[in-house]
């Protein structure tokens, strides 16, 4: 049976819940085809990232993000330096 979806157009607002979640493997050379939401940091660390809004691809690195923390941040891509682990990307 198809799931029935509330949002108007099937789309959802920033502030919406997540309706899909993929696990991201940090890489230098990987960039997200949609820009997520938010990550959410399973494992405690650091997570290195590229704005989505980012012309200049400039990496920022967010250090001791706590284990279970959703990140508030669009990323284009999640770089091989980070050190927090179990990310999921939430779109």
């Amino acid at each position: 049976m198809p799931i029935n979806d509330s949002e108007p157009n099937g789309t959802a607002s920033l502030t919406a819940p997540s309706g899909k979640f993929i696990a991201v493997t940090p890489s230098d050379a990987t960039v997200f085809g949609n820009v997520p939401r938010a990550l959410w940091v399973g494992g405690a660390g650091a997570v290195a990232a590229v704005a989505a809004d980012d012309s200049t691809n400039t990496v920022v690195t967010f250090g001791a993000i706590p284990a279970g923390t959703v990140l508030p941040i669009r990323p284009k891509q999640v770089m091989a330096a980070t050190t927090a682990t179990l990310i999921i990307a939430l779109y």
